[in-house]
């Protein structure tokens, strides 16, 4: 950030040159936080953090009394179709109800409390249709899919006793589904390099910006109004060749004495 006060204008102006070749200078810094920000990343979502495993039944909402006997009459009208729908937001209500995962502890003989199996279990429409898709999910999946099929079991009943006139048929049982749901390592790697490199940059452009540092004498003939009455040389890299200041002095030294000689062989 370049304070300007040439024409006794007080403004700041943005070199964005000047940031780009603060990252560009530390580039190196950059990739090495965003590789070890992703191997931390890597290793937390493998080492430190537990798989889970879902697993998922589907059922059949209807709200009509079936009769047996005239079953082969029945037609079903899109707004008794439309009304199923609805049903699943109440059917997902009475299935997170306290009583309803109480029965399913109880049927299973589970550690858990009706609340931590609340956070395990969600109820979603499937394909916004009147099947409703049940997902357990667990550390462990033969739990999961256990869990999953006794909801298939307990939850029919629940609604016959709550609702009249309304019915739940299986679709699909859960089956065991052994591959883990989360953590996802890729997700977590690719986070960890984004914010390892993103942190640093912050850092870098953040400094550049407050760098008030005069670097050249275009810097003063572009801000400011006052004449350049001298130039100070690069001592250390002259001729491609490092020199320390003390050894600038020997240098000019023994030039300024060549120099006397040759004037007196003169």
């Amino acid at each position: 950030m370049e304070r300007q006060e040439k024409n006794n204008v007080d403004y700041y102006v943005i070199d964005v040159m000047h940031i780009l070749k603060s990252l560009w200078r530390r580039v190196w810094i950059l990739i090495l936080c965003g590789i070890l920000s992703g191997a931390i990343g890597f290793s937390i979502s493998t080492f430190l953090i537990k798989p889970t495993y879902s697993s998922y039944i589907k059922l059949y909402v209807n709200n009509i009394e079936y009769n047996q006997r005239d079953d082969e009459n029945l037609s079903i009208s899109s707004s008794e179709l439309t009304a199923a729908q609805s049903l699943v937001k109440t059917y997902g209500d009475i299935l997170e109800s306290r009583s309803t995962l109480q029965n399913v502890i109880d049927q299973m003989g589970l550690d858990y409390t009706w609340k931590d199996l609340a956070k395990m279990v969600k109820c979603a429409s499937s394909n916004e249709t009147e099947i409703i898709k049940i997902t357990v999910t667990s550390i462990d999946p033969y739990e999961a899919c256990d869990i999953a099929n006794t909801i298939a079991v307990v939850l029919p009943m629940r609604i016959s006793q709550i609702i009249n006139g309304a019915s739940v048929e299986i679709v699909d049982l859960a089956v065991p589904e052994l591959n883990k749901v989360a953590p996802n390592r890729t997700l977590y790697t690719a986070l960890g390099i984004f914010i390892g490199v993103l942190i640093p940059a912050i850092f870098v452009v953040v400094f550049a910006l407050l760098d008030d540092t005069i670097h050249d004498e275009d810097y003063v003939l572009k801000n400011y109004d006052y004449p350049i009455l001298g130039k100070i040389p690069d001592l250390l890299n002259m001729g491609g060749r490092s020199y320390s200041y003390r050894s600038y002095r020997s240098y000019r030294a023994y030039r300024s004495h060549n120099h006397h000689d040759d004037t007196n062989k003169a």
